[in-house]
């Protein structure tokens, strides 16, 4: 788990037969997961697995060139070398009016107000509360009009308004998104217009 920022002139347009360009070195099973365009002024939300969020300003990340990897993330914020990242993004503005959007593996759903997340302190807030035995899947951005759609393993989905989730507050648990078989358990969520 690995961040870097490089600035987007690094990557200039390439004619017909373009070698192309390394965009970051890997090692290992390593591999890109995340690659976004942010300012220097907008803040990065770093959601782990065990339901915790981070915020780091963009201009805290490293510069790196372009085939560089990076510098370890549990390194920029006050991460637990055990814990997964499950979502990162970026945010100019805590104050629009965007939600999001949180499903755990075992299909609890949560929807809170950006803004409940503006204040995080350096070691990271929770986010949501997690069950034990459940992990937080994915976290997405929403705009409360759209309709969710929740996939499992064993190939079941469940799609529906985002209005019938209720917004909560940032220490709630969530609600039951998806009634799940024994031995199934969610692989993705996403948000698609009506």
């Amino acid at each position: 788990m690995s961040a870097k920022r490089t600035p987007v002139s690094a990557y200039s347009k390439q004619g017909r037969g373009g070698k192309g360009r390394f965009g970051a070195k890997a090692k290992g099973d390593d591999f890109v997961n995340h690659l976004f365009t942010a300012s220097t002024h907008d803040f990065l939300m770093i959601f782990t697995d065990d339901g915790q969020v981070f915020k780091i300003k963009v201009h805290e990340i490293p510069e790196g060139e372009s085939s560089s990897r990076g510098k370890a993330v549990v390194n920029l914020v006050q991460l637990s070398s055990e814990r997964k990242l499950v979502a990162v993004m970026p945010v100019r503005d805590f104050t629009e009016e965007i939600y999001l959007t949180m499903v755990t593996k075992q299909g609890v759903i949560k929807k809170t107000a950006l803004s409940e997340y503006q204040n995080i302190r350096v070691n990271g807030i929770n986010a949501i509360n997690i069950d034990e035995g459940d992990e937080l899947l994915n976290v997405i951005r929403t705009d409360g009009k759209q309709q969710l759609l929740i996939a499992t393993h064993d190939g079941m989905a469940v799609r529906f308004n985002e209005s019938d989730v209720r917004p909560m507050g940032r220490v709630a648990r969530g609600v039951r998104g998806v009634n799940l078989r024994k031995g199934d358990f969610c692989v993705s969520v996403l948000a698609v217009s009506h």
